[in-house]
C-alpha cells in the first residue's frame, strides 16, 4: 500500500466535492468554517455511535431543545435522560453521556477541551469520538475513522487484510490522507461519502469524487472491501417478564440496576437472562402467560422474553423498589424497545381479555 503521493490530491477533490455536495446536519457548521458548537458536536458523535442519522434526528432535536448546552444536561436528573434516551439503543450512552457532561460542567467550567488528549480524559470518551470532537468542534488535524471512514479508506486502498485486524493498516491510510487544513471538513466529508456514496452495497462508484484514486474501483467488485471475518453466531437467552395490573389501570415499573443490560431505566419485573431463568413470578397472583415471546437482539446475543400479566389488588405491593405508573401513559415511561415491546404485547392481550 502507497499512500504518500495521492494524499494531497484525494483530500483536495474531496473537499472540493463536499463544499458542494455537504449534507445538511444540525450538528455542522457549514463548510469551510472549520469549527463547530462543542456541545452539539460531542452530543451528535454520542448519538451517532451504531446509529443512523435517520434515527438519531429527531433525539437530537428533542435533547438540544431540552438541555440547550453541557451544563444544563449535567443538572438534569439521571432518570429523565435515560427516559428521554429510551429507544435509542447501546443505554450505556446515555449513561457515559451525563458523566462526561458533569466532568466538563464541575471540573471545566462547562467548556469542553479543546485537545484529543484532553478529550480523551473526559469519561466515556473513546479516541473516535475525542478525534472526532477535535477536528469538527475546535479545527484540530485529527485522524478520524468511524465504520464509513473505514469501508472508503479500506476500498480506496484495496486492503485485503479482513476486519477488525485490518483497523491498524486503515488508520495509517487515513492518517496519510487527512489534510493540516480543513480536518473537520475532510472527516465529515469522508463520513459524507461514504454514507451516500462509498456505500456497504452497489457502491456509487461513477460519481464518486476518488473514483479514479480508488484501487478497489479498479478491480470487478468494489463491495468486497473491506474484507470482513466471518461473524461467530450470537448466543441465544430467555428471560420472563411481569406485566402487574392494579384495577385503576397502573402498572407496576421498576429501575434496572445502573450497571448491568439497560442500566437505569425504567422496565417491568423480569428474571435473569439465561439459557434456563427463573420463572418464579415477584408475587402470588393468577398469572397468564402470553402465547408468544418478545423477541431481541442485542450487541452480543439475541433474547426471547416470556411475558406473564396479572390482575393484582390495589394494595398490592410487589417486593423492592418501583413506582405504580398509568398504563394510559406508558409511552412517557421511557421505556427501552424491549419492554416497551412487551408492554405493546400485555396491553393487546388485556384488550382481548375486556372483549365479550
Amino acid at each position: 500500500m502507497h499512500v504518500e503521493g495521492p494524499s494531497r490530491k484525494i483530500a483536495a477533490k474531496l473537499l472540493a466535492h463536499y463544499d458542494v455536495h455537504a449534507r445538511s446536519l444540525p450538528w455542522r457548521a457549514p463548510p469551510g468554517a472549520n469549527a463547530a458548537d462543542p456541545y452539539r458536536v460531542w452530543l451528535s458523535e454520542v448519538m451517532l455511535q451504531q446509529t443512523t442519522v435517520t434515527a438519531v434526528r429527531p433525539y437530537f432535536a428533542k435533547f438540544t431543545e431540552r438541555w440547550p448546552d453541557v451544563t444544563a444536561l449535567a443538572a438534569e436528573e439521571d432518570g429523565e435522560v435515560m427516559a428521554a434516551w429510551a429507544g435509542l439503543g447501546y443505554y450505556a450512552r446515555a449513561r457515559n453521556l451525563l458523566a462526561c457532561a458533569r466532568a466538563v460542567a464541575g471540573g471545566h467550567g462547562g467548556i469542553f477541551p479543546d485537545t484529543e488528549q484532553g478529550l480523551r480524559a473526559l469519561p466515556g470518551v473513546g479516541a473516535y469520538t475525542a478525534a472526532a470532537v477535535a477536528a469538527i468542534a475546535f479545527g484540530r488535524r485529527a485522524v478520524v475513522v468511524d465504520a464509513n471512514v473505514e469501508r472508503v479508506v479500506a476500498r480506496l486502498f484495496a486492503i485485503a487484510t479482513p476486519l477488525p485486524a485490518a483497523r491498524p493498516e486503515i488508520r495509517i491510510a487515513t492518517d496519510a490522507i487527512t489534510p493540516d487544513a480543513r480536518a473537520g471538513d475532510f472527516a465529515q466529508a469522508m463520513m459524507d461519502l461514504g454514507a451516500t456514496i462509498c456505500t456497504p452495497r452497489n457502491p456509487a462508484c461513477g460519481i464518486c469524487p476518488l473514483r479514479l484514486d480508488c484501487a478497489a474501483c479498479a478491480t470487478a467488485d468494489p463491495a468486497a472491501f473491506p474484507v470482513k471475518a466471518a461473524k461467530k453466531a450470537k448466543p441465544h437467552r430467555l428471560g420472563h417478564g411481569w406485566w402487574i395490573e392494579r384495577p385503576d389501570g397502573h402498572v407496576w415499573l421498576v429501575r434496572r440496576p445502573d450497571k448491568g443490560m439497560l442500566g437505569g431505566m425504567r422496565a417491568l419485573p423480569s428474571s435473569d437472562w439465561n439459557e434456563a431463568p427463573d420463572a418464579t413470578p415477584p408475587l402470588v397472583a393468577r398469572w397468564r402467560r402470553l402465547p408468544d415471546p418478545v423477541s431481541h437482539v442485542f450487541t452480543h446475543f439475541s433474547l426471547a422474553l416470556t411475558v406473564h400479566h396479572a390482575h393484582v389488588g390495589q394494595d398490592a405491593a410487589p417486593p423492592g423498589a418501583g413506582e405504580w405508573w398509568p398504563v394510559a401513559e406508558i409511552g412517557k415511561a421511557g421505556l427501552p424497545t424491549l419492554f416497551a415491546r412487551a408492554a405493546e404485547a400485555a396491553m393487546k392481550e388485556r384488550l382481548n381479555d375486556a372483549r365479550p
